[in-house]
């Protein structure tokens, strides 16, 4: 697993960018020549050794419509300290405080093309003279519709993760079933609960009023200190009475989770529960809207079955109607899908408009409204985990996963931008992925919009290491590009990300990359040989999802094929009446096989995946970096003989063979698969015996390789060990 690491980090440098073409046709009509869409994907802020961070602020070009940042493609005249904007050619003069550069002395933002600023944060005011860095705010809402079992397996989550939260982190607790209950966790001494009514469609106006949290509260907010639960309940601003710090309210918490019952409702024989989702995440982002404006908060709610009254509704109580299925999207027969959809639409800009994430933990064997709750959790950045049972190792290990420290870190960053500068011939369509368009036209804006578009800049709520966005690029039309001899040779791409990392502090990440403009009609040999496959692959397969999403009767495999001919008959060399001849360039030798397990993937072929499997699949598509996509749309197998080196093996049936040890990658799920020989002999315990100690080494190799993929991977994937001829041995599916 370190190798394919290592691999990946090379291919994608420090810059963490990919693109399905590293050449770039000059004009629209050679673009659409190509096939494959022009498009970049970047990991945002992803962890790099030679990524180096600035204790100041970025130098910008004094171009309003430009703004872009000092970089290593700059022209720069070391004698005049003057530097050329790559972008719009604005010559700009270096403040006194770079009077020192030279050729031999670098400023750190003219040497890397990926470089991160520490910007200052906004200076001490006479209301706030003392500027502290705010906390991270957790507000767990939880689903008490379950059964005891599952909710014995979620309050030892729920408690783990708080022991694991920094001290300084700010907690709340929403608990939800037939009514939604706020808990006051200010004053131990005598614990207060709010109800909210779970078939009523709540506004904030009326969260803040029955939960009592004036203007007065919110000015608190804003210059946050930390008070002790000991001052009493008089002394505690109306924050604290819902939001403590870990380290004040674990006790109290625990008390709260161990003395919670389920829903005490009752549901009559041949009904649902009661459950009103909708309601409780729209009282949490009231309680956080009103709190917590603009801080770094995320919404973690753990449910555990559909939502079955009030607002987001998905199904009826009544037990005979059956949760939607794709067969009743295609028909639009789904009764409640589209209010649910324009529900959890209007949840994700309010909670964008607060900077506030919604991470979705949905754990039943049923649908629970993943469906229609995924515009809020992509919209915000939020994580999400599809599992069987809260106590699962999907659930447990994902949710753990979240809050530890170290290597092990997700890393989850606040309240991020991404702006996009681009060289004058270059538009943006738009981006796939975490985000949400802060709708800032300009030049660059391109007429045709793919996901995210009419904008140069983007707002993630949350984000994290791996984040990863594609971004959609067109070329100006022909005859408004220069004229060839006297154009400029290469093109400039500039990502400026803004956000607030795990500490909370306030860093401006600045990658700009350069790629060259080619002639594919008379120089197509450079663009062939720029093709990236897994990139474009990736793009494929997201650019597909989202069309499948937001196009009626689009036949997706007629699509592809059709794509993949015009592929081929554009790069291709081939006799015409002769099938035999046709040979295509060992640039794009993988890409058709992509192709064909792209058709069968869960992305495309939704028979026997629920709408919420659906949904979760292509959320996780879409955010996830280029390797791990290439995994999801082309599951990886390797081969373990004894005595003998891992090999890859093909996903064929003729793979299996009794004398080896298969390791199936599917992304969503590892598993090992022993050879029935294999199987037998560790049956007869060959591997305890001196004289076969490389038959132990054999069986545990994809144990180790096994616990590496899950060591890297969130949502942690589900671990399955089976033998040939054995009772899971269908779930390896070459």
């Amino acid at each position: 697993m370190a190798d394919m690491g290592a691999g990946l980090e090379s291919v994608e440098g420090i810059d963490g960018i990919r693109m399905t073409w590293n050449a770039w046709p000059r004009s629209k009509v050679e673009a659409s020549k190509c096939v494959i869409p022009i498009a970049t994907s970047i990991n945002l802020i992803r962890s790099h050794p030679e990524l180096q961070i600035l204790p100041y602020n970025p130098l910008r070009c004094k171009t309003q419509t430009c703004n872009s940042i000092l970089n290593p493609h700059c022209h720069v005249d070391y004698v005049a300290k003057i530097w050329i904007c790559p972008f719009c050619f604005q010559r700009n003069h270096f403040p006194q405080h770079y009077y020192m550069i030279s050729e031999s002395n670098l400023p750190g933002e003219l040497y890397y093309t990926t470089i991160e600023y520490a910007i200052s944060s906004n200076p001490p005011t006479n209301n706030n003279p003392t500027t502290t860095i705010p906390p991270p705010v957790f507000l767990f809402v939880l689903d008490t519709c379950i059964i005891e079992e599952e909710l014995d397996y979620v309050r030892s989550a729920l408690k783990q993760a708080i022991g694991l939260l920094p001290d300084n982190a700010l907690v709340g607790f929403i608990s939800f079933g037939t009514q939604v209950q706020v808990h006051e966790l200010g004053y131990s001494d005598l614990p207060k609960v709010y109800i909210f009514r779970g078939t009523k469609d709540i506004t904030k106006e009326q969260v803040l009023d029955q939960l009592g949290l004036s203007a007065s509260a919110q000015r608190g907010a804003a210059g946050y200190t930390p008070k002790s639960v000991a001052n009493g309940f008089n002394s505690l601003p109306a924050i604290h009475r819902f939001l403590l710090p870990a380290s004040d309210c674990e006790y109290t918490l625990d008390s709260v989770l161990d003395e919670l019952q389920r829903d005490q409702w009752p549901v009559p024989p041949g009904n649902r529960a009661k459950r009103c989702t909708g309601v409780a995440l729209n009282v949490a982002a009231g309680l956080l809207g009103a709190c917590m404006p603009g801080t770094g908060a995320r919404i973690v709610a753990l449910v555990g079955g559909p939502c079955t009254e009030g607002p987001g509704k998905i199904v009826s109580e009544d037990l005979s109607e059956p949760v939607r299925s794709h067969k009743d999207l295609e028909k639009d027969a789904a009764s409640h899908f589209h209010k649910a959809v324009k529900f959890y639409d209007n949840l994700a800009k309010q909670l964008v408009s607060q900077g506030h994430v919604l991470d979705l933990f949905a754990s039943a064997l049923d649908q629970v409204g993943v469906a229609e709750m995924k515009v809020a959790v992509e919209r915000t950045g939020g994580l999400v985990v599809l599992a069987e049972s809260f106590g699962h190792s999907v659930f447990k290990d994902s949710f753990k996963r979240i809050y530890e420290n170290g290597e092990q870190s997700l890393g989850l960053s606040f309240n991020g931008t991404l702006e996009i500068n681009c060289s004058k011939d270059i538009k943006i369509q738009g981006i796939i992925g975490p985000c949400t368009s802060l709708e800032k036209k300009g030049p660059s804006c391109a007429d045709t919009v793919i996901g995210q578009g009419n904008t140069t800049s983007w707002k993630m709520c949350g984000l994290d290491k791996n984040t990863c966005l594609t971004v959609f690029f067109d070329i100006s039309p022909s005859e408004r590009s220069n004229p060839p001899g006297t154009s400029q040779p290469q093109l400039y791409l500039q990502f400026v990300t803004n956000y607030q990392n795990t500490e909370g502090q306030a860093r401006l990440r600045v990658t700009t990359v350069t790629r060259r403009w080619v002639d594919s009609a008379a120089n197509s040999e450079e663009l062939v040989e720029g093709f990236d496959q897994e990139a474009a692959a990736v793009v494929m397969a997201r650019y597909i999802s989202l069309k499948m999403e937001m196009e009626e009767e689009f036949d997706a495999t007629r699509w592809l094929d059709r794509s993949l001919i015009r592929l081929c008959s554009r790069f291709g060399d081939y006799r015409k009446d002769e099938p035999t001849s046709f040979t295509l360039n060992p640039c794009f030798s993988i890409f058709p096989q992509f192709m064909f397990n792209l058709r069968r993937s869960q992305f495309v072929q939704v028979f026997n995946n629920s709408p919420d499997e659906t949904a979760y699949f292509r959320m996780l598509l879409n955010r996830e970096n280029v390797g791990n996509s290439v995994v999801m749309i082309q599951p990886s197998l390797i081969s373990y003989i004894i005595d003998t080196p891992p090999q890859p093996a093909m996903l064929d049936v003729a793979s299996i063979s009794p004398d080896r040890i298969l390791l199936l990658d599917a992304y969503f799920s590892v598993v090992i698969f022993h050879g029935m020989t294999i199987a037998q002999w560790r049956s007869m315990g060959y591997q305890h015996q001196p004289n076969f100690q490389n038959f132990a080494q054999l069986l545990q190799a994809p144990h180790e390789e096994a616990q590496g993929i899950i060591r890297e991977r969130f949502p942690v994937p589900r671990l399955v060990i089976c033998d040939q001829h054995g009772s899971q041995v269908s779930t390896l599916s070459c």
